[in-house]
């Protein structure tokens, strides 16, 4: 299908909700260079009378085709923003730097950090306090009239690379902006899909501190991928390809001390509790079925290579007390924990004896 059909087909299937505001911030990209913007505009079927109806939007495909062709053109991955241009795979650089960290809070806080290398236009931190994670963007000079489109671009770049990384949608409890409120008001709310508050000191996004301790998911195969078509994790709504059944499990583990209900894992996972149940029933599983399956599997875990008792066996993996524990142990594995541990043990030894003694076998 041709650029121009693929718009249309996605014009006719997608609302339009993008506003001309931040088209006509691409096409001062352009003016600051001296160059035209039209051929972009073509690119992304939109009409240059378009750009004076304050009122117009256009969809994300559309949008996303305007600033691949704009930045490719300008080669620059800051459109305009900063004092210094942004070449061709700047963003991609540093997600190539994140990629190979161990749990996505060391991911974000590279991704941050190594903007610096980049720009000292801007500062971006990853700060931690208590339960509160917060993403904190400093502009370091004026950005003029390109600075509702940089902050909100960036955040949504950084935001978008690491739902990717670990394949969920995170949701953020706030978003701040320390501009006025603009016109465009109701596209927060589909972008950020959270509190938005503007005139703050600075640009923000808040959210859970437990999303930091996650593993990242992705490797450099996947990003190669990734990388081929790299805007829409920036320009739309991040939309996990993993199967519920498998975010659902990594939620689990990752707060496995915490009796989750069905309301409690449906608002980690952004999505409502009916479509909860309804789609891992789709894909043949339960939300009990994962639970147990998440707990036997850490209990085994801990009864195995830790010395806990089984009290705090039974804490660690989300039981109230060790009679529910004992209860639930003796269902999945057919004995009780203790019995279970104490096998583990002498067949461990016996193996230990096995292996120590001389091989007089001669075959």
């Amino acid at each position: 299908m041709s650029t121009p059909q693929l718009v249309l087909s996605a014009a006719a299937s997608h609302p339009a909700h993008t506003p001309m505001a931040f088209v006509q911030a691409v096409v001062q990209a352009y003016a600051q260079r001296g160059l035209a913007a039209e051929p972009a505009l073509q690119v992304a079927q939109i009409a240059p009378a378009q750009l004076q109806d304050p009122q117009a939007r256009i969809t994300a495909l559309q949008m996303e085709l305007l600033c691949d062709h704009a930045m490719r053109e300008l080669d620059d991955e800051g459109l305009g923003w900063f004092s210094r241009r942004l070449p061709w795979g700047s963003y991609g650089m540093l997600a190539r730097a994140s990629i190979s960290s161990p749990s996505l809070g060391l991911a974000m806080a590279r991704w941050c950090r190594h903007h610096g290398l980049l720009t000292e236009d801007i500062t971006l931190s990853l700060q931690v306090d208590g339960p509160l994670a917060t993403i904190r963007l400093q502009h370091q000079r004026d950005l003029g009239e390109l600075q509702e489109f940089c902050m909100v671009s960036v955040l949504r770049n950084l935001h978008g690379f690491a739902s990717w990384l670990i394949d969920t949608r995170i949701p953020l409890l706030q978003a701040s902006f320390p501009f006025l409120v603009p016109a465009h008001r109701e596209v927060y709310d589909l972008l950020f899909d959270a509190p938005v508050r503007f005139e703050a000191a600075t640009a923000t996004l808040e959210l859970d501190a437990h999303w930091l301790q996650l593993p990242v998911l992705r490797d450099e195969a996947a990003l190669n991928t990734m990388l081929q078509r790299a805007l829409p994790i920036q320009v739309k709504p991040y939309r996990p390809a993993q199967p519920l059944v498998q975010r659902v499990r990594q939620a689990l583990a990752a707060h496995p001390q915490c009796a989750h209900t069905a309301a409690s894992l449906a608002q980690l996972l952004h999505i409502a509790p009916r479509s909860l149940h309804r789609q891992l029933q789709q894909q043949g599983s339960s939300l009990q079925q994962l639970k147990d399956d998440v707990r036997r599997h850490r209990a085994l875990h801990l009864l195995q290579r830790t010395d806990m008792s089984l009290k705090r066996v039974a804490l660690a993996c989300g039981f109230r007390n060790e009679k529910s524990f004992i209860r639930a142990f003796s269902q999945w594995q057919g004995e009780a924990p203790g019995q279970w541990r104490e096998q583990q043990r002498r067949d461990s030894r016996a193996a230990t004896r096995l292996n120590a003694a001389p091989d007089n076998a001669q075959l």
